[in-house]
């Protein structure tokens, strides 16, 4: 393929896993320009140092099981860093107490209730089997709110104390607006065939057990160093033009290509390329789009975006009255805690607690959707607050050794209900676009190797379209 520029807006994991896409099938000739508005690329993938240790501020694990992520790892260089988390299990901070995070659930959606003994009451347990017993409301015909569906079939406790803090872990949302087919897609298509929530459940666990020796696999991954380490990794062996600090106010489309208005309003400069891939949040897209295939725009304009807030602390750890042997806890929401869940880093991660001796670091998460309020406190009063709800869930006493806070505004994209059709009408109307290909945490998953994923398939629209281009020149 003869020489090609393209354009990559967006200098995060989906964007700089596009750009390294690109690179594999147009080779060393092609001009591939990755445009970032922030002074440094990586998104939400960042590491940086607390108490002389690094630490990921975003997002710290790859989801194993799905090859994407340590495939690109292992691709760019970083095979002999890819690590797993220790074999510990996790918690659930509920009722005043820390329970076993309870197995046999799929999102904190029972096969079984009685697997929930502990952690709800007998009398919960008992009301979830009779409610999920009745004939009326399954199976599905269509997407619901997957915490409105928990509610109907196992009713109020189930909800607020499995599944929204499971969800409110990885959406930073809340369970009654956030999609079904989009969350836990697996579960979605169980309950259009089965007869009741617990054994749909039991269904979409069954194909993970049925896999054999791949079930012994751990279901996630990490770098050593930290997460945030695979977006430079990935600029570097992508070997593109990386253009930090710029933003791209606009998107034309010309007969032979695109053109990238970038640059403030009063001195704007023009880049033309052969074809575009946009990386950006939901609103970003929606902007750059407007005018170029305004059914895409309008379509993502509709979709919200969550924020939130991690704080990592390092402890001494005779902080603890017993040293931490979890991998951390999650929290419901309905008990009114500030935190969310928390990590046990230097636990999870045997790399990072080799060498942090004496010292504990863990990360508590903060925020969900429409609760910016408790961002707004400033960093002191964040602090202080995982301070004192740690001190409650575990007797957390001492005097912080360091401490971080980073602020994720707008991190989140919300998965609600019909998010599967939005999305669909996207690709469809960007596909009418020749040269033009979108990709992200908005469209297919919101995990790291989703992303890549999703970049994988736009670097390979794009490709595609080039390749025809080339043969009709040539014709």
């Amino acid at each position: 393929m003869t020489a090609v520029r393209v354009g990559v807006v967006g200098g995060g994991i989906s964007g700089l896993a596009a750009a390294w896409f690109l690179r594999q099938s147009l080779g060393p000739a092609a001009e591939i320009i990755v445009f970032e508005k922030k002074p440094d690329v990586g998104g939400h993938l960042r590491v940086s140092d607390v108490a002389g240790h690094p630490v990921d501020e975003g997002a710290e694990s790859l989801l194993a099981r799905r090859p994407e992520a340590v495939d690109l790892a292992a691709a760019v260089g970083l095979a002999d860093d890819v690590v797993h988390p220790a074999p510990v299990g996790a918690g659930l901070w509920s009722r005043d107490r820390i329970h076993p995070l309870p197995a046999g659930t799929v999102m904190g959606v029972p096969a079984d209730p009685a697997r929930l003994a502990g952690v709800l009451t007998t009398a919960e347990v008992d009301a979830a089997r009779a409610a999920d017993a009745a004939p009326d409301g399954m199976p599905l015909e269509s997407d619901v709110a997957i915490g409105r569906l928990v509610r109907d079939r196992f009713g109020a406790a189930v909800a607020d104390r499995m599944v929204e803090p499971l969800l409110g872990g990885v959406y930073a949302g809340r369970a009654d607006e956030l999609s079904l087919d989009a969350t836990v897609p697996a579960l979605a298509a169980a309950a259009r065939t089965h007869p009741s929530l617990a054994s749909a459940a039991a269904a979409a666990t069954r194909p993970a057990s049925a896999q054999g020796p791949t079930e012994s696999r751990p279901v996630f991954a990490g770098l050593r160093g930290g997460v945030g380490r695979l977006p430079g990794a990935v600029a570097a062996a992508a070997r593109a033009d990386v253009r930090t600090g710029v933003t791209v106010r606009s998107l034309e489309r010309r007969s032979d290509g695109f053109r990238l208005i970038t640059g403030p309003v009063p001195d704007p400069s023009a880049v033309d390329v052969d074809a575009v891939v946009v990386a950006t949040p939901a609103t970003a897209s929606a902007r750059l789009l407007s005018s170029v295939v305004p059914a895409a725009a309008a379509s993502l304009a509709e979709i919200d975006a969550a924020s939130m807030a991690i704080v990592t602390l390092a402890m001494p750890a005779a902080a603890f009255p017993q040293p931490p042997s979890s991998s951390g806890f999650l929290v419901p929401p309905v008990d009114g805690r500030t935190i969310k869940a928390v990590t046990y880093s230097s636990v999870k991660w045997p790399w990072l607690g080799s060498r942090t001796g004496e010292l504990v670091l863990l990360r508590a998460s903060l925020g969900r959707h429409r609760e910016v309020e408790q961002l707004q406190r400033d960093d002191d009063e964040l602090v202080a607050a995982v301070r004192a709800d740690l001190g409650t869930a575990v007797g957390l006493t001492g005097q912080i050794v360091d401490a971080r806070v980073t602020r994720w505004g707008g991190a989140l994209p919300q998965y609600a209900v019909g998010h599967l059709d939005r999305v669909a009408r996207v690709h469809s109307a960007v596909a009418g676009v020749p040269g033009l290909a979108v990709c992200g945490a908005v469209y297919d998953g919101v995990g790291v190797a989703a992303c890549i994923g999703s970049a994988r398939d736009a670097a390979a629209r794009v490709v595609a379209r080039l390749s025809q281009r080339r043969v009709r020149i040539e014709s």
